[in-house]
């Protein structure tokens, strides 16, 4: 039987780092064994905030990739100021960290690249993929965002093609991302950005959402809106499980260590955190001698200045960035894994997608970000660990001295109940019924 081709058109593609990266790659990998030949699209001069050469690997041998040139602004801003290079990345400088350069910057990025700095990928694509699709005999077309401006080109090619099936991605929201606050919007910037969302929604066959709430606030705004989470990928490095999900990597750590894996900024920092870590290391001596606060990723210099004012400071390993390979080996020697969300209520439908790669080690899971979150229905779900919203301070205090206890006593639990529903393939075969 004759496979059905899909065009995926993502910005972020290997050799990219990061999380936005893993959604399409993974999905491409399996959609063949679901009766789907993808074809990817994606530019040929890129500007990367992370890069991870690890994940070329992942992508499938026989795999159709067509690249064009892209025209960005970041080289020209970060010779401006240099911390303009976290804008690639959606990061900014907050509250007092933020100088007048950074003022200025924020504001020209979000007032001047409606919706961001790659829509001048947006004209030239629709020009070659209109004809690349008549020619090729493409019916079905993925955009991947964030860049939103990806979504522009889906949003014309429909225009001109009518018969094409077109299916919206959203990893994250538009307009209810929480660094859209911060973008210094006037009045009329601002109702361009929401007119241009409320056209993709409406005009998409169907968006996608990575998150429960996102799916149910798409929806409110007319969006024919479906939830497929992240996941992990049981093929991963250190993460291959047997079928019934039970024989993980038994936990032999020699200190007791809480990780965080990734990228962390001034945005969704838990203080908290770092203030109970420091008073249980001034109180308990036991706790002082074997604990360790480990981070894998780019952490801002501005929290780590920060952390290394407290009794934290001779606990702190920082082991820079590292290639996913490397990083999920980091997560099996740990104890406690730490997640962190924005704090706003409007972030509450936020899913990381390192979540799912947490869940697959059966490691224990701290989390950080508004009440009633999407990642407290996942971790209560799977028993993985909890939930904790940026105010709390004793809860926390117990919960970590409590995970200490275990782990000092050898029982430190590993859960992996219901976790089998966020394997990247069974997440394809939800795609591809979604497809049909």
């Amino acid at each position: 039987m004759e496979q059905k081709k899909i065009l995926i058109i993502t910005y972020y593609w290997p050799p990219a780092g990061g999380p936005g990266v893993q959604r399409w790659l993974k999905f491409a990998k399996y959609l063949p064994e679901f009766g789907w030949k993808p074809v990817i699209y994606t530019p040929e001069n890129p500007s990367y905030p992370l890069l991870d050469e690890s994940l070329i690997k992942d992508v499938p041998k026989d795999l159709e990739i067509v690249k064009t040139k892209i025209w960005e602004p970041y080289q020209l801003a970060e010779k401006l100021n240099k911390s303009n290079k976290k804008f690639k990345a959606g990061q900014f400088d907050v509250g007092k960290n933020q100088n007048w350069k950074s003022k200025l910057s924020i504001w020209v990025r979000g007032n001047f690249f409606i919706p961001d700095a790659r829509v001048f990928w947006v004209k030239p694509s629709i020009k070659f993929l209109e004809n690349y699709l008549k020619e090729n005999n493409i019916e079905v077309v993925v955009t991947s965002g964030p860049p939103h401006s990806l979504h522009l080109i889906g949003l014309n090619l429909k225009k001109k093609l009518p018969h094409l099936k077109w299916i919206a991605d959203f990893r994250d929201p538009w307009t209810e991302i929480s660094y859209y606050k911060h973008l210094k919007l006037t009045k009329n910037s601002d109702k361009k950005h929401r007119q241009l969302e409320s056209e993709v929604f409406r005009n998409a066959d169907i968006t996608l959402a990575t998150s429960y709430t996102d799916a149910d606030n798409f929806r409110k705004n007319g969006a024919n809106s479906f939830c497929i989470t992240n996941g992990f990928d049981e093929t991963d490095s250190q993460t291959i499980i047997s079928s019934d999900f039970k024989t993980l990597r038994p936990s032999n750590t020699s200190t007791f260590t809480l990780s965080y894996i990734g990228v962390l900024e001034q945005l969704r920092n838990p203080e908290n955190l770092w203030k109970a870590l420091d008073e249980l290391l001034q109180q308990h001596p036991d706790f002082a001698e074997n604990f360790v606060l480990k981070f894998a990723g780019r952490i801002d210099d501005k929290i780590l200045a920060n952390i290394e004012n407290s009794a934290l400071k001779n606990h702190i390993l920082n082991l820079g960035y590292l290639s996913h390979e490397k990083a999920i080996e980091e997560m099996y020697t740990s104890d406690i894994l730490l997640i962190t969300n924005f704090p706003n209520e409007s972030s509450k439908g936020i899913i990381p997608g390192k979540i799912f790669e947490y869940l697959a080690t059966g490691k224990q899971i701290i989390s950080f970000g508004p009440n009633d979150a999407d990642v407290s229905l996942i971790l209560n779900e799977t028993q993985a660990g909890r939930h904790f919203s940026y105010s709390d301070f004793d809860t926390i205090k117990s919960f970590i001295l409590e995970k200490f206890q275990h782990w000092k006593n050898g029982n430190l639990s590993e859960n992996t109940t219901s976790i089998e529903q966020f394997s990247r393939k069974n997440l394809t075969a939800k795609l591809a019924e979604i497809l049909e």
